[in-house]
């Protein structure tokens, strides 16, 4: 078989009704499409097959992360000019473009290129999914303890060696907050964190409880820069080691504890102020009622609660609703994304006065920029630590969220709430923008 990519190109041409936006090179050899612009690399046959029996993000996402499908160029602009097929919905109400189009293509009464592609894609069954694919436990409810657990797990269990070339020194994994565009990544970690703490107004004596303190950073910028002592909790075994480890080098142990914790199994307030950042995403839309009245709990009266978490856009249909498959079995297993309205409305319902939002979409962008350019240059380490297919998705998944911040199809945001106490004293100040009282 020869031209192979050509024959790719002209099948994607009828089945999509519009030339593919990018080169396209075969594993035969062959070139095809227009030069000049990043080239999609089709590795192995097996690409084609995956991609017919998934149709959509899921066998795309397999064959890149099996490496059957690779970008040669430059990825952020492969990733925009595809964000039409991979984002835009065909007919059904969530079905994207490209799903659309290959769904048609497997059906030989809708399209004669069916059988073209078919060809291409040579005989049998696709190989099995990548092992980097989640395992989750059980079909049952979503957001049990264990299955939440083993969720974190996957996700956050994939080495502290390989965090700490993606994220950096400051071992952060959260959005952070810039000054410049040109600004380092430390730089813009620390005046997170620093903001973080200004807006929870911490003062020496308090008791913070950090949800989700991955590497123990905030509770170390805390415990250092505003006298506090600090509880952290996580469900990674990792983080915990790892955060305990940096605790102990510091000589904070007496003053910050790190637990292996689920926050519903928290039972040690009142705290004077709780953050939770980029935790939020894992609750779910069914728990989140319940997170919101747990921290409300733990809360003394006149506490601070800081939730900083990324929202996706309302849907038309809010029941038809699904995170994409790509991130759902490779990145965060049963991660939900809500609308900002409905944070604010669940906090507020659990009884805390909501102060102030503040939305940070273009913040993120730049992070997640900064982390693909730590992955990519510390390429070699990363999948010795890991594996090629983990490299390969956290490449992915990171570019495209730089981009889907970029695009406003999600946002993250800074939600200030107060348990304001019954005489609705709020304890914030006249001005509290400036974030110095």
């Amino acid at each position: 078989m020869t031209d192979a990519a050509g024959r790719l190109a002209a099948l994607a041409d009828e089945a999509l009704g519009a030339p593919l936006p990018l080169r396209i090179r075969a594993w035969d050899h062959s070139e095809a499409g227009p030069p000049g612009t990043p080239t999609l690399v089709v590795r192995r046959r097996r690409a084609l097959r995956r991609m017919l029996w998934k149709p959509g993000e899921l066998g795309l996402a397999r064959a890149w992360v099996a490496g059957d499908l690779d970008i040669e160029g430059d990825l952020y602009q492969a990733l925009d000019v595809l964000a039409g097929l991979l984002w835009e919905r065909g007919s059904g109400p969530r079905e994207s473009r490209l799903t659309a189009a290959l769904r048609a293509v497997r059906d030989p009464a809708v399209r004669s290129a069916a059988r073209g592609l078919i060809a291409l894609a040579g005989p049998g069954l696709p190989p099995p999914p990548p092992r980097e694919e989640a395992r989750v436990p059980g079909r049952g409810p979503l957001h049990t303890l264990r299955r939440d657990k083993a969720a974190i797990s996957h996700h956050y269990d994939v080495g502290n060696d390989f965090y700490e070339r993606v994220l950096g020194p400051s071992m952060v994994y959260s959005c952070a907050y810039w000054d410049r565009p040109g600004g380092t990544l430390e730089e813009a970690q620390h005046a997170k964190l620093d903001l973080v703490c200004r807006k929870l107004a911490l003062r020496p004596g308090q008791r913070l409880l950090d949800v989700g303190c991955g590497w123990g950073s905030m509770v170390l910028h805390a415990v250092r820069e505003y006298g506090v002592t600090a509880v952290g909790i996580t469900l990674s075994e990792e983080q915990a080691a790892y955060a305990r480890k940096r605790i102990a080098e510091a000589g904070l142990t007496d003053r910050i504890e790190i637990r292996v914790q689920d926050y519903r199994k928290v039972a040690d307030g009142p705290f004077d102020a709780i953050s939770s950042i980029g935790m939020a995403e894992h609750v779910g839309a069914v728990r989140y009622a319940e997170y919101a009245a747990i921290l409300h709990g733990l809360l003394a009266p006149g506490g601070r609660l800081l939730n900083h978490q990324i929202a996706r856009r309302p849907e038309a249909d809010e029941e038809a609703y699904r995170v994409d498959a790509f991130i759902d079995r490779y990145v965060f297993p049963d991660g939900e994304l809500a609308p900002l309205g409905r944070t604010v409305s669940q906090l507020e319902q659990a009884g805390f006065e909501v102060r102030d939002v503040e939305a940070i979409r273009e913040h993120y962008a730049l992070t997640l920029r900064a982390w693909v350019a730590g992955l990519e240059r510390h390429w070699t380490e990363a999948v010795r630590f890991t594996s090629p297919g983990r490299a390969r998705v956290w490449r992915l998944y990171m570019a495209a969220c730089a981009l889907s911040f970029e695009r406003n199809r999600i946002g993250v945001n800074q939600v200030l709430a107060v348990r304001t106490p019954a005489d609705g004293t709020s304890g914030l100040p006249l001005r509290s923008r400036d974030w110095r009282e």
